[in-house]
């Protein structure tokens, strides 16, 4: 059997001797660094509310809309976000029932063609509360919701992605005007107090109604980061499957050589929409030719207006109204606008054979969303090089006109080594089908 001995623990230390835990922030200090970083575990969504009031001779009624910037013009939502929010209702006498909705619609409309067509992109709508005909209870003053947003929509048999609040027109004949609508709208029903009487503030009954238009902006983002910069070799540039290669031949004029002119931009052709395109481009022939085109050739350090060779991004929004073929030929209208200008590097040359410039494509800070097709509307966005003699009759070459469909996306690849952790399980957003002019169209990822 054992005994028991007296055993006498160490002493901790005091307080004023501990060395304090460290301090914890949210961002990293001076001295530290992030490893990695899930997005989705913080959304930084803002706390704040968009509030819509209105005023009756029944009373007022106010409408707050979660999750919103108070200083935002509209509330705005993203890919598969819920409208959520109270509806406080002031005075509740004679109330029998409340609903809300949330809708969007797509309008198009054909100048001086006469066609237009509107299209219900959804509806959906809730009863927030209905009048208990034994208890009489009043309606509350305070009623919550969420009304999720739906991804997709459908319309003739074909599925869309949900389009971006859009507006757009052509002016002239033809022209076109095309509206991508969302709103939010709350109605409260209060039936007259004297029986079959018209709807009156005056007899103390009339419905009221409270809404706004919201904007929807999905929010997308590259699946991949863009690669590092290609670097010239002896035999020109190096090229590597990070990046793709579009050849073409600039024609010669009166027996002249035909130059080999290619163009390298990142194999996914999805770009942030706020950061610049990197592109590569290099020219092939004889030094004859070569010697020739280079009057013509990119130019660097040069006002754009001066430029024979340019890169540009450009947006083409295709209304069709009428779907239909008219002698066999379709019936839409469009118009095209530069988005984005590109400026030219010189990045080497092989003596007289070829030589190679590098660049950016700098995007318009007015673009907000990239392409997308619902029904009869559509927006792509393409890069094209470009080469206008300025006299065709006179110039040793032929015009030039290189079409790359390409895709933007609203947010950059993330850098802080998250990688697709952001994109909620999906693996990759409905397929949009583009003509086959621009040809296939680039994936994004979904991004909330």
């Amino acid at each position: 059997m054992s005994t028991a001995t007296n055993v006498t623990l160490p002493e901790y230390p005091t307080l004023s001797s501990q060395v304090h835990s460290p301090t914890y922030t949210a961002a990293p200090q001076a001295h530290e660094y992030r490893l990695a970083h899930n997005a989705r575990l913080n959304p930084n969504r803002p706390p704040s509310e968009f509030v819509r009031v209105k005023q009756t001779r029944n009373g007022g009624v106010s409408l707050r809309l979660a999750g919103q910037d108070d200083q935002a013009i509209l509330p705005v939502y993203g890919y598969g976000a819920s409208v959520e929010g109270t509806l406080d209702v002031h005075k509740r006498d004679g109330i029998t029932s409340v609903e809300v909705q949330i809708e969007g619609t797509l309008m198009m409309e054909e100048v001086a063609e006469g066609g237009a067509t509107i299209c219900k992109l959804f509806l959906n709508k809730t009863i927030l509360w209905v009048k208990d005909r034994i208890y009489e209870a009043p309606c509350p003053r305070s009623l919550p919701f969420s009304l999720p947003l739906p991804t997709t929509f459908t319309n003739g048999g074909k599925t869309y992605p949900l389009p971006p609040s859009h507006k757009s027109h052509l002016s002239g004949l033809p022209g076109f005007r095309a509206r991508v609508n969302y709103g939010i709208s709350a109605i409260a029903v209060k039936p007259n107090i004297i029986p079959h009487a018209v709807k009156s503030s005056l007899f103390g009954g009339g419905d009221w109604a409270i809404s706004t238009p919201f904007v929807y902006l999905p929010r997308t983002r590259p699946s991949s980061p863009l690669p590092p910069p290609l670097v010239p070799g002896q035999w020109g540039i190096i090229e590597t499957s990070q990046w793709k290669v579009f050849p073409t031949l600039i024609h010669a004029n009166q027996g002249g050589h035909d130059i080999m002119a290619k163009l390298y931009l990142p194999a996914s052709q999805t770009f942030c929409m706020r950061e610049s395109i990197p592109f590569h481009i290099m020219f092939s022939s004889s030094a004859m030719s070569l010697a020739a085109f280079m009057p013509l050739g990119p130019a660097v350090n040069t006002p754009l207006k001066t430029q024979h060779t340019k890169i540009q991004l450009l947006r083409q929004t295709t209304v069709d109204v009428r779907n239909a073929l008219i002698l066999g030929t379709r019936t839409d209208i469009w118009r095209v606008d530069c988005i984005g200008e590109g400026a030219f590097r010189h990045a080497g040359d092989g003596g007289a054979n070829w030589i190679a410039f590098s660049g950016d494509i700098y995007i318009s800070p007015d673009i907000k969303f990239g392409g997308f097709k619902a029904c009869g509307l559509s927006t792509k966005d393409c890069i094209v090089l470009t080469m206008t003699p300025p006299d065709l009759s006179k110039s040793p070459f032929k015009e030039l006109r290189l079409t790359v469909p390409v895709r933007l996306a609203t947010d950059p690849y993330p850098r802080d080594g998250s990688g697709s952790a952001g994109f909620s399980g999906h693996s990759g957003p409905p397929s949009i089908s583009s003509s086959d002019e621009f040809g296939a169209t680039p994936e994004l990822g979904y991004a909330l």
